[in-house]
């Protein structure tokens, strides 16, 4: 089915995990743009990684999980139906991105010693605080020099490229783990076990009227679909919906 994927974590870790990969993609897109119309969308997302890496210990979350995919690589090189060479690309970086989040200094926290970023971080964290005639540094910046601007953009992420890499590497074995079933959801509801599932990857065809919530957790979890509803923003489907699903 081609069709539009829906992600939900089904334990805390792997939520951090997902909203620091969409704020990375947010971030990254904007050094393809024009930075004096994507500087916002960029702040935004790096202020809000730097809070979530401040807030959580996602470096020993990181750290468990690779240690984890290192045991797992070594054990499945034996196995001669695996591609040999992609095994050992992998591997290799495992073990490089271990060995460099397990250092004590952490690059990323150069990022909150910045007075630049440190001064604009502030007035981000206010409704509205962001315009012009707050931060006349921030116009000083964007108007100087815009190859500098860009500079520092990249500059900036570069001091998260550890924790971007290590998360995409985690979360790309993780999607991996299961392929795709279809379903039938009677009266627009399924329901079923956890059974130490961490993510739910639900797969609607495009175009459908309806789309998945998803409650519960590791242990159980429910999947309603629902469509939207002029009066009241939403309502529950009581139809059969097929769709397609993947259990990681």
């Amino acid at each position: 089915m081609t069709g539009i994927l829906y992600e939900h974590p089904l334990n805390e870790r792997i939520r951090n995990y997902l909203k620091l990969e969409q704020l990375f993609a947010q971030a990254n897109e904007c050094l393809s743009l024009d930075v004096s119309t994507s500087h916002q969308v960029y702040f935004n997302a790096l202020f809000a990684i730097i809070d979530t890496l401040e807030r959580n210990d996602i470096r020993g979350d990181l750290i468990k999980d690779l240690e984890k995919l290192e045991q797992n690589l070594v054990v499945w090189s034996s196995n001669p139906d695996v591609d040999g060479s992609a095994l050992t690309e992998n591997l290799k970086q495992t073990v490089a991105l271990l060995s460099q989040l397990k250092c004590p200094s952490q690059q990323w926290i150069q990022l909150k010693e910045d007075k630049f970023l440190s001064g604009l971080k502030q007035r981000f964290a206010i409704q509205g605080g962001s315009s012009s005639f707050d931060l006349p540094q921030l116009q000083f910046w964007l108007k100087h020099s815009a190859d500098k601007a860009q500079q520092d953009l990249k500059h900036w992420l570069s001091f998260l490229a550890q924790i971007n890499q290590a998360l995409s590497l985690i979360l790309k074995f993780l999607r991996q783990k299961s392929n795709f079933e279809t379903i039938e959801a009677n009266n627009g509801f399924f329901q079923e076990s956890g059974d130490g599932l961490m993510l739910l990857r639900i797969k609607v065809q495009k175009g459908s009227e309806y789309y998945p919530t998803v409650s519960g957790n590791k242990f159980r979890y429910s999947i309603r679909f629902v469509c939207p509803c002029q009066e009241s923003g939403k309502k529950f489907c009581d139809m059969m919906v097929p769709f397609e699903l993947a259990r990681c």
